[in-house]
């Protein structure tokens, strides 16, 4: 597997007027995703992206990427081979598939996504 960026995400202030920026700027459509709260975001190629507003937990707006990985369970042991650190362990998206956050050495925050499909 090429461990390809597969999906980006954005936490906003206001999703409203981040729609507007962006559809504006890239012409992207949005559409809501059935979660509550997250907007899909359709770029017109793939991969494409989510928004939603910032959680009040969140420590700031971020621009995030989800890599493809095989396996979730496999990746971590590698992250904490490689000097990283785990920030969310996998998680699950009801049916589509899981997640994990991870920081590298440099406490760059990673995100990675395996699939059901």
């Amino acid at each position: 597997m090429s461990n390809e960026l597969c999906h980006f995400e954005l936490m906003v202030s206001d999703v409203d007027k981040a729609k507007a920026f962006y559809g504006k700027i890239f012409d992207w459509k949005f559409t809501e995703s059935g979660m509550p709260g997250y907007t899909m975001i359709d770029t017109g190629k793939e991969p494409g992206g989510g928004m939603m507003k910032k959680p009040d937990e969140a420590p700031g707006f971020a621009l995030s990427v989800y890599y493809l990985v095989e396996s979730i369970d496999e990746t971590l042991k590698k992250v904490a081979d490689a000097g990283g650190c785990m920030l969310v362990p996998k998680m699950e998206i009801p049916t589509v598939g899981w997640w994990a956050l991870f920081t590298d050495p440099d406490g760059i925050p990673v995100s990675i996504f395996e699939s059901l499909a």
